[in-house]
């Protein structure tokens, strides 16, 4: 268990004088999730930053999972590359897909799919027909990918970083969060599983869709069993838009982002309450800690970005957004790193509240 322990520090860099501890809340949005990518390829080149635990849903989850398992085998260089060889399996296992954006689409570089030959298509059958309908063999292109690019069982045995994974229970409505010890392809796809187009995942008798209904991604794993109290939190919804949407898809989109951060919003709302109670005093003790909360996002990227592109992988777009993740990061670590550690660098009350 010690060289476990001693081999889990030196993947991450925890541990060593002068690094900085943060957990990473990593969130969901299909094709979106290549921004998270960009983010987190520049934060491991960052030797003065240790990840110490990652919450993830649904495309964050594959992220985070990947992420975990390359640290494990790999260290820091292990986990860029596993990151890169996943999103590329992605836009390698789409390219005989249907969901292609037309030359229209690639013209004027919206990336979106909204006139491709088949978006239409796809769009409409998903709201009339059910996936046990449309896809009666529940076949996933994502497991193979996931199975090509993860040692399951290596990462149950010895995961470099605490990992927390949401799934929503079907029966229940509640969160179920798996821990590094439970991962399985199961576990992240029953994160990643949006019900219109895929059947529910099962496992242990329960059935489980897309962790971003009721956490995404959920923070209180975070809170609760890391010591670090430092979070970033890897937007890929936006959570402010200047007009009100009035055409189908433009609610539709926006009805999707605010399901999506709403679950985010309350914990957040949660943890700006008991923040003031112990600033004021009037909560002591070791069982409640001031928590410090930190954001990377490109609220005015993703806002120009259509429901539409979540389902674009094709290899220039998740390059685009890989970009742009790491620009982010990079500005995130110049200009509020240093505060890690000692207040949040995220006016809780004006983004969140």
């Amino acid at each position: 268990m010690a060289e476990r322990l001693e081999a889990n520090r030196l993947a991450t860099g925890s541990g060593r004088d002068g690094v900085k501890s943060v957990n990473l809340a990593l969130q969901g949005g299909g094709a979106h999730g290549a921004f998270a990518w960009g983010v987190l390829d520049r934060l491991l080149e960052e030797d003065g930053l240790a990840i110490e635990g990652i919450s993830a849903t649904s495309a964050g989850a594959m992220n985070a999972a990947i992420l975990a398992y390359g640290l494990t085998v790999g260290g820091r260089s292990g986990a860029r590359q596993a990151l890169d060889a996943f999103w590329r399996r992605i836009a390698q296992a789409a390219l005989f897909g249907p969901l292609q954006p037309s030359p229209w689409d690639r013209f004027f570089g919206n990336y979106g799919l909204e006139t491709s030959a088949a978006f239409p298509l796809f769009d409409a059958l998903t709201r009339i027909v059910s996936p046990y309908q449309s896809n009666p063999l529940n076949f996933n292109p994502l497991r193979h990918v996931l199975e090509s690019s993860i040692d399951f069982a290596e990462l149950r045995r010895c995961s470099a970083v605490k990992l927390f994974l949401s799934a929503t229970n079907v029966r229940t409505g509640k969160v179920r969060v798996f821990g590094a010890g439970e991962m399985s392809a199961d576990a992240v796809l029953a994160s990643a599983c949006l019900p219109f187009l895929f059947q529910a995942v099962e496992i242990d008798g329960e059935h489980y869709w897309d962790g971003g209904y009721m956490g995404n991604p959920a923070v209180f794993p975070l809170v609760y069993d890391c010591d670090c109290a430092d979070v970033v939190v890897v937007h890929i919804n936006p959570i402010y838009r200047p007009d009100v949407p009035i055409t189908a898809p433009e609610i539709m989109n926006r009805i999707n982002e605010i399901s999506f951060n709403s679950s985010l919003m309350r914990e957040m709302r949660a943890i700006s309450f008991v923040n003031r109670l112990i600033e004021n005093g009037i909560l002591r003790g070791n069982e409640m800690k001031l928590m410090r909360i930190h954001a990377i996002d490109a609220e005015a990227v993703m806002r120009k970005l259509g429901v539409a592109s979540k389902l674009n992988t094709d290899l220039d777009f998740l390059l685009h957004l890989h970009g742009i993740g790491r620009a982010r990061a990079e500005s995130w670590l110049a200009h509020e790193f240093a505060e890690v550690g000692q207040r949040s660098t995220v006016d809780l009350q004006a983004k969140y509240l």
